[in-house]
């Protein structure tokens, strides 16, 4: 299979391109970039030099693309942006993996509320997968355009929303707190992303209602068999002095008897055959170090007995299991390749 990387100067796309490169089943034909066009991928990726890597980035056309011979395309582009290139792709007949937020909802209302304006291609939300192989099956037969879930929504939906559909916890009354490092805001040239505005500091943003909001509270609801009745819960992200990385703590309430167990069995039922969901034995937690590089999710929980709650702690690399690994290992699962393929 021949792939195409639109977006390829950002982390994201950064990590595709690695990935990509070392895939033994696809070819990485081309890889766009406006701001990058006609410069070696290696000498602005220098990790990549000596690995052979012969592509430059270009800035083609929509149309151009699409008369191409790629036959995948992973969009590694901003909000609003992606759909301008994803619909004239699917109407060439390609194929399309979304890193962006575009596709995640079902409710153009939705996007509308928390994105700030109106959705590009609203005839296209119902019809697009959500790409969390974990959770949901996947195949180019149920749809040619996969929304590959965000950083955050990953960290919670995987351990959380199994325990909602099995009522070992309740719906009300869950907070889920994330810190995420700082390569989750993105390429940017801003104040408050420079080295001494955020090393040695850590602070929440996004209160009350992060973007990702949206796509965790729907995702729960869906999975939980609750739609169209919504699960609610207070979402709380910070920002760590890290380059990668997410590290997810969820306080739920127990319904009925308050039973580890219960959940580690819940969890084992489910993902003991996925190879990239790691249980920890009780006592330990997650930490970002020991996934970052990886397509990994570590999960462990805890009960409260003093509080009636179970604590679930989650932790991932928010470019690879958050993005660009986990778009890789939703194609192998429709490609029909091993599901580790290119990835670890």
């Amino acid at each position: 299979m021949n792939t195409c990387i639109i977006g390829a100067s950002g982390y994201s796309g950064r990590e595709l391109v690695s990935l990509l490169l070392d895939h033994p089943k696809v070819t990485l034909g081309a890889v766009t970039s406006r701001s990058l066009d006609g410069k070696r991928v290696e000498d602005c990726i220098p990790k990549l030099r000596g690995r052979k890597c012969a592509l430059s980035f270009s800035n083609p056309s929509i149309e151009e693309l699409s008369e191409g011979d790629c036959d995948l395309f992973f969009l590694a582009l901003p909000h609003g942006t992606a759909a301008e290139y994803a619909v004239p792709l699917l109407d060439a007949g390609k194929k399309v993996i979304d890193l962006s937020a575009d596709f995640r909802l079902n409710s153009a209302e939705t996007y509308e509320e928390f994105y700030g304006q109106p959705h590009p291609a609203p005839e296209w939300l119902a019809r697009a997968s959500y790409g969390l192989p974990e959770l949901y099956e996947l195949s180019w037969e149920i749809s040619p355009l996969i929304a590959s879930p965000g950083c955050y929504p990953t960290s919670i939906l995987i351990p959380l929303s199994i325990l909602l559909t099995e009522k070992i916890v309740k719906e009300a009354g869950i907070i889920a707190n994330s810190m995420s490092g700082i390569s989750g805001a993105g390429r940017n040239a801003t104040e408050k992303l420079l080295y001494c505005e955020r090393n040695e500091s850590a602070g929440a943003y996004g209160l009350p209602k992060h973007r990702h909001l949206s796509e965790i509270e729907e995702q729960l609801s869906l999975l939980s068999r609750r739609h169209p009745k919504e699960v609610v819960l207070s979402f709380h992200p910070h920002l760590a002095p890290m380059s990668r990385g997410i590290c997810t703590t969820i306080s739920a309430p127990a319904e009925g008897e308050l039973d580890r167990e219960k959940v580690i069995d819940c969890w084992r039922r489910i993902f003991d055959h996925r190879p990239f969901v790691n249980l920890l034995p009780e006592g330990e937690f997650p930490d970002v170090a020991h996934v970052t590089g990886t397509n990994r999710i570590d999960l462990s929980v805890h009960a409260d007995p003093r509080t009636g709650r179970y604590v679930l702690c989650s932790a991932e690399d928010n470019l690879i299991k958050g993005a660009g690994g986990q778009a890789i290992q939703s194609m192998n699962v429709c490609q029909g390749y091993e599901e580790e393929e290119g990835l670890s």
